[in-house]
């Protein structure tokens, strides 16, 4: 019933913006955490931005603060990382997932909205390539 659709991926020259969407339907959007992770080939799946629904406040990893934007639109049920002055590091499969642990504040202390293991609801993935 939940389900999560991730588009907007797409292959892109280093420097060059894309932006990722996040569909999401069955769950109660605003008492959720939503976060996007990335996979690299060969590579653990790392956070890399988080957004409460609720508020909007957001969490971005060390490595894209500064490039990548996460924003939600409530109305529509989605959320969008834009991402620019991408680099060839970027080049992943990007997934949208869901936690229930984002309803609580300690959600967004420490490493926990990073972690995939604190995710319940997960996307089939988009690709996004940056060449050099």
């Amino acid at each position: 019933e939940v389900q999560l659709v991730e588009s907007g991926g797409g292959l892109v020259q280093a420097g060059g913006s894309l932006r990722l969407s996040c569909a999401a339907s069955g769950f109660t959007f605003d008492d959720y955490a939503i976060g996007w992770f990335r996979q690299a080939p060969g590579k653990e799946r790392e956070g890399v931005s988080c957004i409460s629904s609720s508020d909007g406040s957001t969490y971005y990893a060390d490595s894209v603060k500064g490039r990548f934007t996460i924003s939600s639109d409530n109305a529509k049920n989605t959320v969008y990382l834009q991402m620019n002055s991408l680099k060839p590091e970027d080049t992943a499969v990007y997934y949208c997932a869901a936690a229930k642990g984002g309803a609580f504040s300690w959600f967004y202390s420490g490493s926990y909205w990073g972690d995939p293991y604190e995710y319940d609801y997960w996307g089939q993935g988009t690709q996004v390539t940056v060449s050099s």
